[in-house]
């Protein structure tokens, strides 16, 4: 190709226009020739660009980015294995259902299907894993198409949307119609002269009516709420029962400026909540009605259930953790996810925090005082409960071993961890056994991957939070397994000046697996990793790496660990943990 005009416009300045109308703040890539216009067109207008090592590690940051903003993330990949190294994080990003916008490169219009660069037909690799699949054949479409895109992964239930770029929508039009000219040749014969004819009609359709852009808009986003008959057989049924029980998800936190009002609904509400997912911290560190252990005991004995943005999938063993004489009231976005495995009584189709809102706004002030007392008692029995459980992990805690107790590991980060602090969890087994512990700051204070149960979501999720969330101490919780597959985003939390703490709970295996797998098929085989030194890998990228070996160094690596983070530095600090039996007979299917 000719060298480019960088003063000329381009496809690349229509994209980033509407990325800037968006509010967009910055750009996830790995770059790429394919999408080079659009990542220096948003640098240009003054969009933040953060280069990643991983294309997936760009995705689960801008899905991050989404899930704390409330809008949708954005992320740049290159072409043919660009996109299809997306293709895990995509999937995550659908069944978490959060809204980001994929923005990737391809081959030349005039040249697909003929063996481009990076030339694959990324339709039925991508569309499965989006709500809609954008394929742009004209300039003056990628301005359009991105704004539409935005609406989409917002509107309904949220999600990924994919834009294809092709590599020459993206460049000025004078470079473009230069290439297809030398393309062209200057060969005499009919054949060569008919080439030209065809180039040259191709060109002219491209950048047919580009001129005629109009200014970036914001599309307004409905949110979908429940009808009044809904809402009121919600409340008559909250009303009647004497042990009713919230169980509250990531969906009633989709919309992230209104978490505050959701917070306050569920507190009015005055009912005992289990919280999962992004909703995790909603209500703070220790709230009186939040219950965090012997959940499925509690759904078995619990009259009323109301599911906020929560399935009825594996995690509640597919409805069968509710009794049948309960009355199960869902809301949730999703008609399909509402019904999934357990009809409810009460169907509130809309989003699940507006829906908590509205039920605090209308009753519960009007609950029978008999009722009320008798609420009470199940509350102070669930607690009850919480207090001897939190007693046991406790007790668990004290026991020492060669290593690191994992349990007083977990317990001394709940102590060091500043207020601000937001977790990422990225793990199996350790994670796991975090989420029994560890108790978010706030509401927005925890990310996971959610119901795929994606490993590897922490550094791209980090990157994501940190540029999101400048303000707040962020800590990945990794597994020794996970941490494998972001160890290489060091370099990149180095190079844009991210200051992640990651902890990593070293017991040498792929120890969720292994549980299970050596108890009944008395095989250990692909489940033992060594205690391999992720601390020097980390110092290796220009990254602090610490390590700890026995219970009695834990705190003071922590406080160090707190310390170089504040002082602009990531830090990794690999423990080597004791295996346990906290977990034992955890397999999930």
């Amino acid at each position: 190709m000719a060298p480019i005009d960088i003063s000329a416009r381009h496809g690349g300045d229509r994209v980033a226009d509407v990325l800037r109308a968006h509010g967009v703040r910055c750009v996830y890539t790995l770059c790429g020739g394919h999408i080079s216009p659009i990542l220096s067109a948003a640098r240009a207008c003054g969009i933040r660009v953060v280069d990643v090592r991983d294309e997936a590690a760009a995705v689960f940051a801008a899905d991050a980015a989404a899930r704390l903003s409330g809008l949708p993330g954005v992320a740049a990949v290159t072409a043919g294995p660009g996109i299809t190294n997306t293709i895990t994080a995509l999937k995550n990003a659908q069944l978490a259902q959060s809204p980001l916008l994929l923005l990737g490169g391809a081959a030349p219009t005039a040249l697909q299907g003929r063996g481009a660069l990076q030339d694959i037909d990324q339709r039925p690799l991508v569309e499965p894993h989006v709500k809609r699949f954008f394929k742009l054949r004209r300039v003056r479409e990628l301005g359009p198409a991105v704004e539409e895109a935005f609406a989409l992964a917002r509107s309904g239930v949220p999600g990924p949307v994919f834009v294809e770029c092709p590599v020459d929508l993206l460049y000025d039009e004078p470079s473009i119609r230069q290439w297809y000219a030398e393309a062209g040749g200057k060969g005499r014969s009919l054949a060569d002269r008919a080439l030209r004819w065809y180039l040259d009609r191709h060109v002219r359709r491209m950048f047919e009516r580009s001129g005629d852009a109009a200014p970036s808009q914001v599309r307004e986003v409905g949110v979908p709420v429940a009808g009044d008959a809904a809402l009121g057989a919600a409340l008559r049924a909250l009303a009647g029962a004497r042990q009713p029980l919230a169980v509250i998800g990531s969906q009633s936190v989709v919309n992230a400026t209104e978490v505050d009002r959701v917070a306050q609904a569920v507190a009015t509400l005055g009912i005992p909540v289990y919280l999962s997912g992004m909703a995790r911290g909603l209500l703070g560190r220790d709230h009186p009605l939040q219950v965090r252990h012997q959940r499925r005991q509690a759904l078995r004995e619990a009259d009323c259930v109301l599911l906020a943005g929560v399935p009825c999938d594996f995690r509640l063993d597919y409805g069968r953790h509710v009794r049948r004489s309960a009355t199960l009231i869902a809301a949730n976005r999703s008609a399909r996810d509402a019904k999934l495995n357990r009809r409810p009584n009460v169907l509130a189709l809309g989003d699940a925090g507006r829906f908590l809102q509205a039920l605090a706004e209308r009753t519960l002030q009007r609950l029978p005082q008999a009722g009320a007392a008798q609420r009470g008692e199940w509350l102070a029995a669930l607690r009850a409960r919480d207090a001897l459980r939190e007693a046991e992990i406790d007790g668990q805690a004290q026991v020492h071993g060669e290593r690191v107790n994992p349990l007083a590991l977990l317990r001394a980060l709940e102590r060091e961890a500043g207020e601000n602090a937001l977790f990422v969890a990225d793990g199996g087994d350790f994670v796991a056994t975090a989420s029994y512990v560890l108790h978010p700051r706030a509401p927005l204070g925890w990310l996971d991957p959610g119901a795929f149960g994606t490993l590897g979501v922490g550094a791209g999720f980090a990157i994501g939070a940190a540029t999101v969330r400048p303000g707040r101490e962020v800590w990945i919780v990794f597994g020794d397994g996970a941490c494998g597959f972001g160890l290489a985003e060091f370099d990149t939390f180095v190079r844009h000046g991210i200051p992640v703490i990651a902890v990593v709970g070293n017991d040498a295996g792929w120890t969720q697996i292994a549980r299970e797998q050596v108890k009944m098929l008395h095989d250990d085989v692909g489940t033992v990793l060594a205690r391999t030194a992720y601390h020097e890998v980390a110092r290796g990228f220009g990254a602090e790496g610490l390590l700890v070996t026995r219970g009695d160094e834990v705190v003071g690596a922590l406080q160090r660990a707190r310390e170089l983070a504040r002082q602009g530095r990531p830090v990794l600090v690999n423990v080597w943990l004791d295996r346990t039996d906290f977990r034992e007979g955890s397999l999930s299917m």
